[in-house]
């Protein structure tokens, strides 16, 4: 049994992987709420294997090449030339595929060590953003690590983690009430998330980061598997509205959250 002041690196690499019942969760979930920065780096990699699954699941239902599956089974021929070549290209992306599924990018990034150089790739801002938001809107009880009746505390907490004075947009004009928010890391540099609920349970997700001096505070529009976002730079950070609507419905949202932090 897992107890609140035993919590180990094994034990993470559990939770991140969901390999920890209930009773297990809840504990080291305690232990997070305790460690906020271990939490962010949680977050960080709980968003990654998401981000893997999305990107290489569907890999699983293509058909194995054939020079594959002879290479498998034993049966290719001792063929010297192209044949030769093609046989340990497909030998090397193997034993590739071996080293990234057993030693797990998660377990490279928990104990320190350098991850591998796919890894280190960062994703856009946007992907950032909207890999976050699925990963914590359907999370029910612990969407948030600090709700929305302590503003003050979260805003403050966020501001100092992220090095600059964070606003929390005030979107209730266009029916959506703030939740709270979470610290999130996007590779070294932390990031935030802000969550507000419409009166009919949907959720939309402000993410937040220092601009690190970029200057556009003009919108930008993605979409991606049902969840779209704009981002822009507003004065000392970059955010990105997202959610699950249309580009024009989400506009509307966006320009209400632009406009507030402008006025203030």
């Amino acid at each position: 049994m897992i107890g609140s002041e035993s919590v180990n690196q094994a034990d993470l690499h559990a939770y991140v992987d969901g390999q920890l019942d209930p009773a297990q969760r809840l504990c080291v979930e305690a232990w997070l709420a305790e460690h906020p920065e271990e939490a962010a780096s949680i977050h960080a990699y709980r968003l990654q294997n998401t981000r893997l699954h999305d990107i290489y699941d569907t890999v699983l239902d293509e058909a194995i090449p054939p020079e594959l599956e002879a290479i498998v089974t034993g049966q290719t021929a001792s063929r010297p030339g192209r044949a030769g070549i093609f046989h340990r290209s497909w030998m090397r992306l193997a034993a590739s595929i071996v080293l990234l599924v057993t030693g797990g990018v998660g377990g490279w990034l928990l104990h320190g060590a350098p991850a591998p150089p796919t890894a280190r790739l960062a994703a856009s801002f946007a992907d950032q953003a909207m890999g976050a938001h699925r990963v914590f809107v359907a999370e029910v009880k612990h969407p948030v690590e600090v709700p929305a009746d302590q503003e003050t505390h979260l805003v403050a907490w966020l501001s100092k983690r992220l090095g600059t004075k964070l606003r929390a947009p005030d979107l209730v004009s266009v029916g959506f009430d703030l939740i709270g928010g979470r610290l999130l890391a996007e590779g070294a540099q932390p990031a935030a998330q802000l969550m507000y609920e419409e009166a009919d349970g949907r959720r939309i997700t402000v993410y937040v980061r220092a601009s690190g001096g970029a200057s556009d505070t003009s919108f930008r529009f993605v979409s991606d598997q049902g969840v779209s976002a704009f981002y822009w730079v507003e004065q000392d950070f970059a955010y990105a509205l997202v959610a699950p609507m249309e580009r024009s419905q989400l506009m509307a949202i966006a320009q209400q959250a632009y406009s507030d932090l402008d006025q203030r």
